[in-house]
C-alpha cells in the first residue's frame, strides 16, 4: 500500500463541544471510522479507498485532535466525543450506521452506542481502549505530572513524544509518516493539545462500559495488532469473551496501530464483517 500522506477532510461541521474536520467517501450501507489517541483520521487513509468500493465510509478528527477544534472551555474527554459521535449520526441522517473505533474510539463507540443510543448495524473494535487498565505507564505519569509537561521546552517535549510514536507500529514508520502523525502536536499550541486530551481521559471513563458489554446484541468483531506493544493482545480475547457472540481477528505483522501496519488485512477484515 502507497505511504502517501496528502489526507485533509475537506468539511466541517459545527456541534456543541466545538468543529469537527469530516469527510465522506463512497456510497452504500454507511461506516463510520473513528480513530484514537494520538492519531487522527490519517489512521484510516490507506482503509477508506477498499471500504468505500461498498460502503459511505464517514470519517472525522475527534475534537481536539487532527483537523479538528473544541470549543473554549470543552474538555476532550471519552464522554464529549461519544456526544459528538451522536450529533454527527444525526447530522449526516444515518439511521443505523456501522460503527469502526480504535483505541479510545472503541470506547467512544461504545459509549455512542449503549449511553447516548446511537443505533448501529455493527461494531468494530479495534486494539481498543476498553479494559482496564488500559492507560500506558507513558499516559499516567503524563497525567501525574502535566503542569511538569506543559512547561517543558517545544523541542524537550517533541523529543519525548517523537520516539513515543514510534512504537505505536510494528513496522517502522517513514518518516513522512511519522511526521503527519506529530503535526498537530507540534509547537507550543501542540504541546497543550497532547497534555490536554492526556488529562481529559482515564480508566474510570470506561469502567461503566465494561460493565455493560454483556448487554450489547449487536454483531460485534474486535480487531487486534499481533505485536501490539500498548495494550497486550490477551486484552483483545477478554473483550471478545465479555460481549456476546463478539468474533476475533488479530492481525499479523501490525503494532497498536493496525491500520498503519497492515491496512489491507486490517481492511479485509473489515469488509467480511461488515458484508456478513
Amino acid at each position: 500500500m502507497s505511504t502517501h500522506t496528502a489526507w485533509r477532510l475537506r468539511h466541517r461541521i459545527r456541534v456543541t463541544g466545538g468543529e469537527v474536520a469530516a469527510d465522506v467517501f463512497g456510497q452504500g450501507p454507511p461506516v463510520i471510522l473513528v480513530h484514537g489517541t494520538p492519531a487522527s483520521s490519517f489512521l484510516w487513509r490507506e482503509v477508506v479507498p477498499v471500504l468505500a468500493r461498498e460502503h459511505a465510509v464517514h470519517v472525522w478528527d475527534l475534537l481536539g485532535y487532527g483537523d479538528s477544534r473544541l470549543a473554549q472551555g470543552a474538555v476532550p474527554s471519552i464522554d464529549l466525543q461519544a456526544r459528538t459521535l451522536a450529533e454527527l449520526v444525526r447530522h449526516w441522517e444515518l439511521g443505523e450506521p456501522a460503527l469502526v473505533g480504535h483505541d479510545i474510539g472503541g470506547a467512544t463507540v461504545l459509549r455512542a452506542h449503549l449511553v447516548h443510543g446511537v443505533p448501529a448495524r455493527r461494531l468494530a473494535l479495534l486494539d481498543a481502549a476498553v479494559l482496564s487498565p488500559w492507560l500506558t505507564p507513558f499516559t499516567h505519569h503524563m497525567r501525574a505530572h502535566a503542569d511538569v509537561y506543559r512547561t517543558m521546552p517545544e523541542q524537550v517535549f517533541a523529543d519525548l513524544i517523537r520516539p513515543r510514536l514510534r512504537t505505536a507500529t510494528h513496522r517502522p514508520m517513514s518518516e513522512a509518516v511519522a511526521g503527519a502523525y506529530l503535526a498537530p502536536w507540534d509547537g507550543a499550541a501542540g504541546q497543550r493539545r497532547w497534555i490536554d486530551q492526556v488529562v481529559a481521559v482515564s480508566d474510570d471513563d470506561t469502567r461503566d462500559l465494561e460493565a455493560r458489554l454483556p448487554e450489547i446484541t449487536t454483531p460485534t468483531q474486535v480487531l487486534w495488532g499481533e505485536h501490539d506493544q500498548w495494550l497486550p493482545p490477551a486484552t483483545a480475547a477478554r473483550l471478545a469473551a465479555a460481549i456476546p457472540g463478539a468474533r476475533l481477528t488479530v492481525i499479523p505483522e501490525a503494532g497498536h496501530f493496525l491500520p498503519e501496519d497492515n491496512p489491507y488485512d486490517t481492511a479485509q477484515a473489515l469488509l467480511g464483517f461488515l458484508g456478513d
